[in-house]
């Protein structure tokens, strides 16, 4: 019954955040900016391309997350898709039908589109239940820098003087020291985990978001209906809600999804270095910091290394469309 509840807790927990995630964007889209851009972007067929493989490493990612109840232990939604796929006890190469070893080719239990680790594990069920962990990275720390980066930057823009100078001297005091370094120190403190990662990650990511909506709150307070607010003795936190936070909420939709990638880059650079994803979560940085000792092996095993390099290449590069084609389609001057 305790499983039961955990599985339940987790998987809700998954369910409310993609609720909550579509009813944001739902209230925030019924402007008639975002229903202008709306049309723009849904003749933009290279950014609707993009959003399909988007969606679909979200997909992916999401059957990782669902838990299922069973008595071996952990099993998701992934791994009942999964489970017919065989495991073997060495590496096999890409549809071999024998071990990838020279002294003993045994037979292989079966053949693998993408071959197989050090320890006998699918490379392709490997590469897939790696999207977890990006999404949990890109998730969590968007939900911390994003409110932090909004709240700051639309306070320096409105209240100016004094307010804008010290949280300006803020971000350019935490802007000044490399972002690798305050991660690697930030992790080294915290210890290793996802939840530690998004931590660190979300304190040296709110920089650039507070730098663009303070600028963008520069720009709309000058115009006339936030005169008009004032003079109608509206408060300052009315104000802030209901005419400044939804013409800033289209530039943080493009930044939370260019910032996305970035996130994703970051996690595998950090796992990479050894200071990422811990040890048994499956990770793209991971993959391909084991692949350094494959590489050196004769004859090379190569394709953990591709398997993971492409798909962290493949929505990487879908979500810098996409974001490119969000911004086009909210200012179309830049077309």
């Amino acid at each position: 019954m305790a499983l039961l509840d955990q599985l339940w807790f987790q998987n809700t927990l998954v369910l409310i955040g993609y609720a909550l995630v579509a009813s944001l964007l739902s209230s925030a889209t019924k402007g008639e900016r975002w229903q202008a851009a709306s049309s723009r972007l849904k003749r933009d067929y290279v950014g609707i391309a993009a959003f399909v493989v988007i969606v679909l490493f979200v997909f992916i990612g999401s059957m990782e997350m669902i838990r299922l109840p069973s008595n071996e232990g952990r099993r998701t939604l992934l791994d009942l898709v999964t489970t017919g796929i065989p495991q073997e006890k060495e590496y096999a190469a890409p549809m071999a039908t024998h071990a990838f070893s020279v002294a003993n080719p045994r037979p292989l239990n079966g053949r693998h589109l993408l071959g197989t680790d050090t320890l006998g594990r699918d490379t392709l069920v490997q590469t897939l239940r790696a999207t977890r962990t990006a999404l949990i990275i890109g998730g969590l720390t968007s939900i911390i820098y994003i409110p932090i980066g909004v709240l700051l930057g639309i306070m320096a823009g409105y209240y100016k003087r004094w307010v804008d100078d010290l949280i300006q001297y803020l971000y350019s005091t935490i802007a000044s020291v490399p972002e690798i370094l305050m991660l690697v120190a930030i992790l080294m403190v915290l210890g290793k985990g996802l939840g530690t990662m998004s931590i660190a990650l979300g304190i040296t990511g709110w920089v650039g978001l507070a730098r663009l909506i303070r600028g963008e709150t520069l720009r709309q307070t000058e115009k006339p209906y936030i005169t008009a607010a004032k003079a109608m003795g509206q408060s300052d936190w009315k104000i802030i809600t209901r005419h400044l936070l939804p013409n800033v909420m289209h530039l943080v939709v493009i930044k939370f999804v260019l910032g996305f990638s970035g996130l994703v880059l970051t996690e595998a650079v950090l796992s990479y270095l050894g200071v990422g994803a811990p040890i048994g979560t499956a990770s793209w940085g991971g993959m391909i910091d084991a692949s350094r000792s494959e590489l050196s092996r004769d004859p090379v095993v190569w394709w953990n290394l591709t398997s993971a390099a492409t798909a962290l290449f493949l929505l990487v590069l879908s979500l810098n469309i996409f974001g490119d084609s969000l911004r086009r389609a909210f200012d179309p001057r830049q077309t």
